[in-house]
């Protein structure tokens, strides 16, 4: 393992958050976790972890984090939520939601924790943004806006931030197997339409703390990921059609 990193991380209440959280932990990392249900933050406490309530809805959060997190060596932008719905069906709270904790919330903590990186020369981080930011598909509209947005976020901050030794990652997974699933699918079938195709958590989590150890500009999960994106950017009325079905599986 490299040296002992302050690593902060959004969204650490379920799913890959909370297993990342502790097994950086458990690898004797300083970290710094963030999220609304204090039950999950009591666990992440117990093991060491230091924990923070925030609802990153609320622009209060920002000033708590602020106040309490010294200049973070990483910081894991993993909070995210989203509903899986045609356009039509969206109403405005679960579109204000989406942009408020998946592109707001990210773009804020990063030009306030850069500010303090850019004094230090040094910093990392890492945005968990989906394959839905680069492929959209129906049903996931505004989730796909504010991956497509982060992305390009980050992209624009990576070029900013290269000379001042702040590496800038994504990390661009397709579904995994966590209980975010089941609350962006009001209808219950995605995730059993979705078995085979499923990463597995842990997977992504050891993906995340590769790139940790030895930055890289993006990771696409599953690797062929990579390949589908890329022919999409060229192609994408043919791989539209050529996925329809697949697509259609939300």
């Amino acid at each position: 393992m490299n040296k002992r990193k302050r690593i902060l991380i959004t969204g650490a209440t379920s799913g890959i958050g909370f297993m990342l959280a502790l097994q950086l932990q458990k690898d004797g990392h300083q970290v710094y976790a963030t999220g609304r249900n204090t039950n999950a933050l009591g666990q992440l406490e117990k093991q060491g972890v230091h924990v923070l309530v925030a609802d990153l809805t609320k622009e209060t959060a920002y000033e708590n984090l602020f106040e309490k997190v010294e200049t973070p060596d990483v910081v894991i932008l993993n909070a995210g939520v989203g509903t899986f719905a045609y356009l039509t069906d969206l109403k405005e709270e679960q579109i204000d939601q989406m942009l408020s904790v998946n592109v707001k919330a990210p773009i804020m903590l990063t030009n306030y924790f850069a500010r303090l990186m850019k004094e230090r020369n040094s910093g990392h981080f890492i945005f968990i943004a989906s394959q839905a930011g680069k492929v959209a598909t129906p049903k996931a509209s505004a989730y796909a806006a504010s991956k497509h947005a982060i992305i390009g976020f980050a992209n624009a901050a990576r070029m900013e931030l290269k000379e001042y030794g702040i590496h800038v990652s994504t990390i661009n997974p397709g579904p995994i197997d966590t209980p975010f699933l089941d609350l962006a699918d009001q209808t219950g079938g995605y995730r059993e339409k979705m078995s085979k195709h499923l990463l597995s958590p842990q997977n992504v989590v050891d993906a995340i703390k590769k790139v940790i150890d030895k930055p890289v500009r993006e990771v696409d999960l599953p690797f062929y990921m990579s390949f589908t994106s890329k022919l999409y950017a060229v192609f994408p009325k043919t791989v539209e059609l050529l996925g329809k079905s697949f697509f259609n599986k939300k």
